[in-house]
C-alpha cells in the first residue's frame, strides 16, 4: 500500500514540476511529454537513421579501409544543415547541454544492441578534447554519449587512456586535405596497457570525414596490438 501511495506521489511531484518547468524537443521545440526526454516522439520517428545493411561494409567503414585495420563501424544518423536536428547537435556540443548526449547514446545503442553492433566489444573510448576547450565547455560530449551507451550494452567507458596532446584549430571550414593535416600528431596513448589486445570502440559524437577519428585510431594502434571498431552518433556530409 505504501509503495504505491509512493509512486503515486513522485508521479505527481513529477507532472507538477512538468507543468512548472516545461521541457522542449531540442529538435521541432514543441513541448515534450511527461515521458519523452530531449527528443519527442515524432521527431525521433523521423531521425534520419544510416540503415547499413552490413557493419564491416559500409560508407562508414569504407572511409578507413587502407589506413588501419577496422572491424566494423557505422553511424546513427545523417544530420542536414540548419535542420532540427543539427541544431539538436549544436545544442549538445555548445550550448551545456550534456544530458543530450546521454540520452540520444541510450537510445542509439537500443537500437544497435539487438543487431549484434556491440558484440564482443570490450572497451568504449571517446574520442578526446584538448583539456582548455573541455575545461572551457564543462564537459566532453562524447564521453556523455558513452556513458548512455555503457547503461544499455554494461560495456566500460575508459576517458582516461587517450587525451588529446594538441588543440587543434576548428575543422569546420577546412578542405579534406587540410581537415587530415589539422588532426595529425594531436593525439596520445598514456595507458597502453588498459587498451592492449582488448576490442575496442572509439567513439565521435559527429563524422564528417572521418579524419579525427583516423588520427586517434592510429595513434592508438600504434601504441598497442588492439582491435579497432568505430561509432559515431551522427554522420555529416552525407545526401
Amino acid at each position: 500500500m505504501w509503495k504505491r501511495i509512493s509512486h503515486s506521489l513522485a508521479l505527481l511531484a513529477e507532472s507538477l514540476a512538468d507543468f512548472l518547468f516545461p521541457r522542449y524537443c531540442t529538435c521541432c521545440r514543441d513541448r515534450l511529454s511527461l515521458h519523452e526526454r530531449v527528443i519527442c516522439a515524432s521527431c525521433l520517428l523521423s531521425l534520419p537513421r544510416l540503415r547499413h545493411g552490413s557493419f564491416t561494409d559500409n560508407d562508414v567503414t569504407r572511409t578507413f579501409w587502407g589506413l588501419f585495420p577496422i572491424e566494423r563501424g557505422t553511424a546513427w544518423f545523417h544530420y542536414p544543415k540548419n535542420s532540427g536536428y543539427s541544431r539538436m547537435l549544436a545544442d549538445l556540443k555548445y550550448h551545456n547541454h550534456p544530458e543530450i548526449g546521454n540520452v540520444l547514446g541510450r537510445i542509439m545503442a537500443e537500437e544497435l544492441l539487438p543487431k549484434g553492433f556491440f558484440d564482443g566489444i570490450e572497451l568504449i573510448v571517446p574520442v578526446p578534447l584538448a583539456r582548455e576547450k573541455e575545461k572551457q565547455r564543462g564537459y566532453n560530449q562524447s564521453a556523455h554519449i558513452a556513458t548512455g551507451i555503457s547503461q544499455v550494452t554494461g560495456i566500460d567507458v575508459d576517458a582516461e587512456s587517450v587525451c588529446r596532446i594538441v588543440a587543434n584549430p576548428s575543422q569546420t571550414k577546412l578542405t579534406d586535405a587540410e581537415r587530415r593535416e589539422n588532426v595529425r600528431g594531436i593525439f596520445a596513448v598514456v595507458h597502453p596497457e588498459r587498451l592492449e589486445n582488448r576490442h575496442i570502440l572509439l567513439l565521435d559524437d559527429v563524422m564528417t570525414t572521418g579524419s579525427t577519428l583516423c588520427s586517434c585510431a592510429e595513434t592508438i594502434a600504434a601504441a598497442c596490438p588492439v582491435r579497432i571498431s568505430i561509432l559515431s552518433l551522427a554522420r555529416g556530409g552525407q545526401s
